[in-house]
């Protein structure tokens, strides 16, 4: 005969099983926005290094064209 084991799992057992799947979830889902934050500040911090060269680049030809020929 194939022997059958109960496990008996107490009230305090199962309360500390809950908080430890809880904490497993919540952790979990702050590690994915943490992600998802340092993904967009990645794309944030970018765009504003482009614009930056765009805009120095910009300046730099508008004072290049406006100077007069016996300044440069």
């Amino acid at each position: 005969m194939s022997e059958k084991k109960v496990k008996i799992v107490k009230r305090a057992e199962r309360v500390r099983r809950k908080a430890g799947s809880a904490k497993a979830a919540r952790d979990s889902a702050r590690k994915a926005a943490r992600d998802m934050v340092e993904t967009v500040t990645d794309w944030v911090n970018e765009f504003q290094e482009k614009q930056r060269g765009e805009t120095t680049k910009a300046i730099d030809n508008l004072i290049r064209s406006r100077q007069q020929p016996n300044e440069a």
